[in-house]
């Protein structure tokens, strides 16, 4: 025969059994709504990796493009410069190294210096600048168009 107290120690265990239930059913929805955000999160990504993809083919390609545009330019440059009637030609002096910004700068400055400090102490007509040539805009664009950039392997030093 079945005693009460194994009756009670059978409600007592069925109870749990019924929270236990609930509390993990409970536990399941809340999960069920996060796998679900999780997984509208992960397509929304995958939209954006994607399209991120699409760009960067499309950004390779205009860079590609570019650079395609800039040999077609640096070509038609050196045909140019080496065209047998070409004046630049003619003219280019031989290619020297790349000199440093600093001395480039000098070299340009003391090129264009219409009266360096010395001859104005030799010359008493300088001293009150009457006689001073300045250089106009137009000598010194000619001056630019006659010396081409030195580079020794005839590209463009575009950066």
């Amino acid at each position: 025969m079945v005693s009460l107290e194994q009756v009670k120690l059978l409600e007592t265990k069925v109870a749990r059994a019924i929270e236990y239930v609930e509390r993990v059913t409970g536990e399941n929805a809340l999960l069920q709504d996060k796998l679900e955000s999780y997984q509208k999160r992960i397509d929304e990504l995958e939209v954006l990796v994607r399209q991120f993809k699409e760009d960067q083919g499309r950004i390779e390609d205009g860079i590609l493009s570019a650079l395609d545009r800039l040999n077609q330019f640096e070509d038609a440059i050196e045909k140019s410069l080496s065209a047998p009637g070409g004046k630049e030609a003619e003219k280019a002096p031989p290619a020297a190294p790349k000199a440093a910004p600093e001395s480039a700068a000098a070299d340009t400055v003391a090129a264009f210096d219409p009266a360096p400090a010395d001859a104005a102490a030799e010359d008493p007509e300088l001293l009150d600048g009457s006689s001073l040539d300045e250089p106009s805009l137009d000598d010194l664009a000619d001056a630019d168009a006659e010396d081409p950039p030195a580079k020794g392997n005839g590209e463009l030093d575009i950066f």
